[in-house]
């Protein structure tokens, strides 16, 4: 462990460091608190959460604190827009009309499209949901928001149920569903397009 030998001696006669059992629980309060709030509190946030707890500590403390448990912040990123209709691209109409309960499977499939952090960095992933069980059915993950991201979601939820035809497939009006080579990949499975109206 490259420690010399008189290192290693004096650790041995040092005194091991005694934990009160309030600080104990100081600890377990501040990774607690931190946690659900998802790594967002900062230390003067977290300073003041800790006082309402009952604890009398300083925001340069409750830095040390964090510092000493290494919680960090981890910065949010806003909402972004997934997908815009191109202007061009036909609309499907909204076969469900706010009816998301239908009586049987494969009757009424969703498809969304939503974005994730990862170690490889910012990666979208499309789903399908089958709207009867709230199961998701297909899926796909990509690092381009493309057409063959959505294509290849619906394609697997297809080889997956193997629905009878006529199942309805709604989405929002994104450039992906609304292009001409995903209407004509529905068709060809035998699904129906519908489409929700702007901004729902």
């Amino acid at each position: 462990m490259q420690v010399s030998t008189s290192a290693y001696y004096a650790w041995l006669k040092r005194p091991g460091e005694l934990i009160s059992a309030e600080t104990l629980r100081l600890y377990r309060c501040a990774k607690k608190l931190f946690k659900a709030s998802r790594n967002s509190l900062g230390s003067r946030e977290l300073a003041k959460v800790l006082r309402k707890k009952g604890f009398d500590i300083s925001r340069y403390k409750t830095n040390k604190l964090m510092n000493q448990l290494k919680l960090v912040v981890t910065q949010r990123v806003a909402y972004k827009v997934t997908t815009k209709r191109k202007h061009s691209d036909a609309v499907a109409d909204n076969l469900l009309n706010m009816n998301f309960n239908p009586v049987a499977p494969n009757q009424v499939w969703a498809g969304d499209v939503t974005y994730l952090k990862t170690g490889e960095g910012w990666l979208y992933l499309a789903i399908v949901m089958d709207l009867y069980s709230r199961r998701i059915i297909g899926w796909h993950i990509s690092k381009r928001m493309t057409r063959d991201l959505v294509e290849k979601a619906l394609i697997k939820a297809h080889n997956l149920r193997k629905p009878p035809k006529g199942v309805v497939f709604h989405s929002d009006r994104g450039s992906q569903y609304t292009s001409t080579g995903f209407r004509n990949l529905l068709t060809k499975l035998g699904c129906r397009a519908s489409m929700g109206k702007r901004a729902r």
